[in-house]
């Protein structure tokens, strides 16, 4: 009976071990409290495969596959492409750039339009864009993308400078747009998980459906009201010609995630390139009013001084980075580049984008505050360009088409591709879950909170140093159990 008791002795002594021992933290949610500034830098309109289609270990054009198949409007294949059409031209036409007979599968952009250059613009709207889905079949971006065969475009963005970041960092190849359709409903979604509301929108704008959704006129606003695609804001700054209230979309009172921070006493900035310029009077011939969410709301209404405070410029964000006093960098950033730099098909290159982006980059990481930094970069749509990955099931919103999504910062893990399903609401919810924020939606509070881009917190120095003396403490007690209880090992290894 000597042995059983033994060994009951040396596996109590393990147990304590494993007991005793802290636990490692799942995945980077303990990494989140680390983190004290989180900065969101919002690019415009590409698709995940139209840039990242061949970065390596991503779900990319390799796997394409079926979705790759596209039809017109009435459901018959397409044998070629269209020869993309370019919106820069006056009128509007086929792009003599691209051959005119391109086979209906995703095609390099570069050899025709080099990077540092103009493609034209395609077609981004909310009842177009669940159209081109079609229930996840991904066939109709062609035949409702306004563009010709440009839909199925792409650039190779790995060697670029947002491309060489993922490579570094990680890249996100499950992110989505979190609305259909544009620019201004998905800036909506990143600050407020909502779309807003227009319950007396002029007649003219309202959309007509039939019984089964399916669309029969378009317009800004759901025949229920809700504004959906682009409107401008009764507050400035709004384009000049707009002076009829009865034509910009009234004040908004839904709360954002800058009510939440700013109910927490958490600072937090909206930095736009161009918004001095713009709200004097004098908007760059590329500032875009409908890609500045806040100003749509109540509460960041001409003459507030939540306006003031909060709705700032591009410069002041890099002003803020030099700082040493209260003027500092705040929690948390949202960033918004003016037309040229955001990377817009039709107005902007990508490539000058892309080093805008890398610039800012290098300006945090250069910066005070990059010790405790997250970097997110994203994009607000998809542009019209196809992807091959159908959107999860959502609701009547969204989510859109799949876009990049690229983390950066010293806590984010290395060369890593995130497979985690995300959409624009997790941004949200990674802020309401680092400051414990209530959640402005459903969506939102549903939603991964991107911590599985960050590497797993471990455990601290102490709990390294305990651990290995809870090792040494039971090895030697089980050292001592078994000396005791067999008298060979006492007879072969005597004591000195």
């Amino acid at each position: 009976m000597q042995r059983p008791r033994l060994l009951f002795s040396v596996m109590a002594l393990l147990g304590v071990a494993m007991a005793s021992a802290p636990p490692l933290a799942a995945q980077g949610t303990g990494t989140l409290d680390k983190i004290n500034h989180v900065i969101v830098i919002y690019q415009e309109n590409w698709s995940f495969d139209s840039l990242y289609g061949l970065f390596p270990g991503a779900n990319g054009l390799a796997n394409a596959g079926a979705a790759v198949k596209q039809v017109d409007a009435s459901g018959k294949p397409y044998t070629t492409l269209p020869q993309p059409l370019n919106s820069t031209l006056t009128p509007p036409g086929p792009d003599p750039r691209f051959p005119s007979n391109l086979p209906v599968q995703p095609f390099r952009i570069a050899p025709y339009v080099p990077a540092d250059q103009k493609t034209g613009d395609l077609v981004q709207r909310f009842y177009q864009e669940q159209t081109q889905i079609d229930g996840g079949k991904m066939d109709q971006f062609v035949a409702y993308g306004g563009s010709g065969g440009l839909p199925l475009g792409y650039y190779d963005a790995t060697s670029l400078p947002e491309g060489v970041l993922a490579g570094q960092y990680t890249l996100d190849d499950n992110f989505f747009h979190a609305a259909y359709g544009s620019s201004f409903l998905n800036h909506m979604w990143l600050i407020c998980a909502c779309s807003p509301v227009w319950h007396n929108a002029p007649a003219g704008d309202i959309a007509k459906v039939d019984p089964h959704g399916n669309l029969l006129k378009d317009g800004l606003v759901t025949p229920d009201g809700y504004a959906v695609n682009t409107v401008f804001s009764v507050n400035q700054p709004h384009p000049a010609n707009s002076t009829d209230p009865a034509q910009l979309l009234p004040q908004q009172t839904m709360p954002t995630i800058g009510d939440r921070l700013s109910q927490k006493g958490i600072s937090w900035a909206w930095y736009s390139g161009g918004w001095d310029n713009a709200l004097a009077g004098r908007p760059d011939k590329l500032f875009q009013f409908n890609h500045q969410p806040f100003i749509y709301f109540k509460n960041y209404a001409d003459g507030t001084a939540a306006k003031a405070k909060h709705l700032k410029d591009e410069q002041d964000f890099l002003s803020a980075l030099k700082s040493t006093g209260s003027s500092g960098l705040p929690a948390i950033s949202y960033i918004k580049p003016i037309g040229e730099d955001n990377e817009h098909p039709g107005y902007a290159s990508l490539l000058q984008g892309q080093e805008h982006v890398g610039a800012l980059v290098k300006a945090i990481q250069n910066s005070r505050y990059w010790s405790d930094s997250l970097i997110i970069i994203t994009y607000d749509e998809n542009g019209g360009f196809w992807d091959h990955v159908a959107p999860p099931k959502g609701d009547r919103w969204g989510p859109g088409t799949r876009v990049p999504a690229i983390i950066v910062s010293p806590y984010a893990r290395r060369g890593f591709v995130d497979h985690t399903p995300y959409d624009t609401t997790s941004i949200l919810k990674l802020i309401e879950t680092r400051w414990q924020l209530q959640p402005l939606g459903t969506r939102d509070a549903a939603a991964n909170d991107l911590t599985n881009a960050l590497l797993p917190s471990g455990p601290s120095a102490g709990d390294v140093i305990r651990t290995i003396l809870i090792v040494l403490v039971v090895t030697a007690g089980v050292a001592v159990v078994v000396w005791r209880g067999y008298p060979w090992i006492r007879a072969r290894f005597p004591r000195s």
